[in-house]
């Protein structure tokens, strides 16, 4: 069964930073591409990143390029996301994603 749990949300003011984390299980976690989503209230599904399985390619929003920072560490199925210089507009809950299926998402708030 896979699970994805992300983790590492909270409250943050305008221009600082969070590193998301998201725990893979239940696949072999080096064979796939994986991405972060994301879904302010109100709105629909964000795409914001992807990584492809050796980590050795990155693909962001345009929104999100120089700000955000897509990793992985296969020796630990874990997913990271480092994002620096955050904005209102970032606020939201972040998921991380395989083939479609989600974990609970870790929230962000972006506020002064």
């Amino acid at each position: 069964e896979v699970q994805l749990v992300e983790s590492g949300g909270g409250l943050v003011q305008p221009g600082g930073s969070l590193r998301l984390s998201c725990a893979a299980s239940g696949f072999t976690f080096g064979g796939y591409d994986m991405s972060w989503v994301r879904q302010a209230p109100g709105k629909g599904p964000e795409w914001v990143s992807t990584i492809n399985n050796d980590g050795t390619s990155t693909y962001y929003a345009e929104s999100m390029k120089g700000r955000f920072t897509i990793s992985r560490d296969n020796a630990r199925n874990t997913l990271y996301l480092e994002m620096n210089n955050l904005k209102p507009e970032d606020a939201a809950v972040y998921y991380c994603m395989i083939d479609g299926m989600f974990g609970e998402g870790t929230q962000v708030t972006v506020s002064s």
